[in-house]
Order: structure tokens, then C-alpha cells, then sequence
């Protein structure tokens, strides 16, 4: 039986580098759904994406997108015009913050270092979408973020996790824009995952070490399949009526305090 979860969608999936992105398991599901993928990179790191846009089936194209520069996104909306391409959903993956915005150094960051964090990690989406808005279906198209949980501050993390908390905030604001559109915009708040951007936090390593150990239905950094299938999910119409959301795919480790492992009763 062929696949109709997202049967005949075209979709725009920012911050694909390595197999072992979240971005990338959105591909790979979205594909195996039905979906056709565009990916977006630029700079050094589009050979990355090239070579693991290698390894899906059909291989996708590789557009030209730094979302920091202005001129990229309106590039991006004239080379997406000349390929005639109406999009159905989009998918927001990119994060990155300054080394000294990290690991400790929250009370030292200079603006310029939390700008940066701010600007790549949580404005570009409200960009990414506004510019973009020319080519979504006139019927109704999905936005979806990749977020990690900002309700708490976690060790290091620092610029980034405000980032995150900014984040969620454009997710809901432009929920509330868009919605007369049709365009709903969620976040799929995602449980740590072993990924190139994830070594550049410093003691990331502990995270998931604590999910797996703490998360009711268990968690393993090294599986972004469950996130893929949520995102896709989001993308699907078995959503019409959600907007504005953060979804956890976390193995349910928000939902819970500190494990106590009870006394077995007599």
C-alpha cells in the first residue's frame, strides 16, 4: 500500500548536516510518507548536507539559505518561484550559539554572542516563515520548529536554552498571525539527541544519560526515529485544528520530577 500520510506535500526542511540530525530523520520519514523534500544550507557546511542528501531516496536539492543574511531568504523565494514550487509545510531546524554563550559563561555573554544565539536560533523562524509566505499553499500549510525543553535552565546551556524559550514564543505569536491563513505553527520539543550541534554544548553528555535514566518510557539519544514520526505527524493534515503547541518527544521526561525509586510492597 503506498504511503498518505503526506502523499503529494512539498516540503522545506532547514538544518540537515550529518545522518544524525533531527532534521534529517524528518527527511527520511517525510519521504517514506510520501512527501517531495527540499533541504537548505549554505556555506561550508552544504557539502555536508549534499553528502547526506546522498542518502535519501529520491535525492533531494540543496538550496542556498543562511538564515542570518537577509538576501538568503529572498534568494531563496526567487529560486524557489522559478521552480514553480507551491510548499505545504515547513520545517525549522537550525540552532547555534557562540562558544561564549555557553557552558557557564551566561553572566559574561556579551550582546553580540546572545544577538547571534537569539537571531539564529529564534527569529529566523519568524523570517523563514514571513518570507516564505508567497509560495505556502493558499489552502493551508504546516510550520514546524525542533525545540528543546526551555521551561527550566539546564547546566551550560544558557543562551541557547533562552533562545529556546524564545523560541516558543515566536512558535505561538506567529500562530496567532497566521492562523486566518490556515498556516498552523507547532514545536516539537525533542529529548536530548547525539547530534554535531549537541557536541558543541559543553556537559552535554549528561543529558542523556538523566533522560534515559529518569523519562517513564525510557530514552535513547542515539534513535531519532520517534522525532522524525512526530514532526511528520505535525505535517500531516491529522492535525487541522493544532496550532501554536509544543509537542514533547521525550519519552516523557517533562512530564515527571526527580525518579524516586519506591519500596516494593510487602
Amino acid at each position: 500500500m503506498p504511503p498518505v500520510l503526506l502523499s503529494g506535500k512539498r516540503l522545506l526542511i532547514t538544518g540537515v548536516l550529518t545522518p544524525a540530525s533531527l532534521p534529517f530523520a524528518v527527511a527520511k520519514q517525510a519521504q517514506a510518507d510520501g512527501a517531495e523534500v527540499i533541504l537548505t544550507s549554505f556555506g561550508r557546511a552544504k557539502r555536508l548536507t549534499e553528502r547526506s542528501a546522498a542518502r535519501l531516496n529520491p535525492v533531494p536539492p540543496v538550496l542556498e539559505l543562511d538564515v542570518s543574511s537577509d538576501a538568503d531568504f529572498e534568494a531563496l523565494l526567487g529560486e524557489l518561484r522559478s521552480r514553480q514550487v507551491v510548499l505545504d509545510g515547513l520545517v525549522h531546524g537550525v540552532a547555534f550559539a557562540p562558544p561564549d554563550a555557553l557552558g557557564g559563561a551566561f553572566l559574561d555573554t556579551p550582546w553580540e554572542s546572545a544577538a547571534t544565539a537569539l537571531r539564529v536560533s529564534a527569529y529566523s523562524l519568524r523570517q523563514l516563515v514571513v518570507s516564505l509566505l508567497p509560495v505556502l499553499n493558499p489552502k493551508g500549510a504546516s510550520v514546524v520548529t525542533l525545540d528543546f525543553d526551555a521551561t527550566q535552565a539546564w547546566p551550560g546551556y544558557d543562551w541557547m536554552g533562552v533562545s529556546k524559550a524564545a523560541l516558543e514564543a515566536v512558535v505561538r505569536y506567529l500562530a496567532q498571525y497566521l492562523g486566518p491563513r490556515r498556516i498552523r505553527v507547532n514545536a516539537v520539543s525533542a529529548g536530548p539527541s547525539f547530534t554535531v550541534a549537541a557536541k558543541g554544548i559543553p556537559g552535554f553528555s549528561q543529558f542523556p544519560e538523566v533522560f534515559e535514566r529518569q523519562a517513564p518510557l525510557g530514552w535513547d539519544a542515539r534513535d531519532p526515529e520517534p522525532v522524525g514520526r512526530a514532526v511528520a505527524a505535525m505535517l500531516s493534515d491529522y492535525f487541522p485544528a493544532t496550532t501554536g503547541e509544543i509537542v514533547h518527544v521525550d519519552g516523557g521526561y517533562h512530564a515527571v520530577g526527580a525518579s524516586i525509586r519506591l519500596p516494593d510492597e510487602a
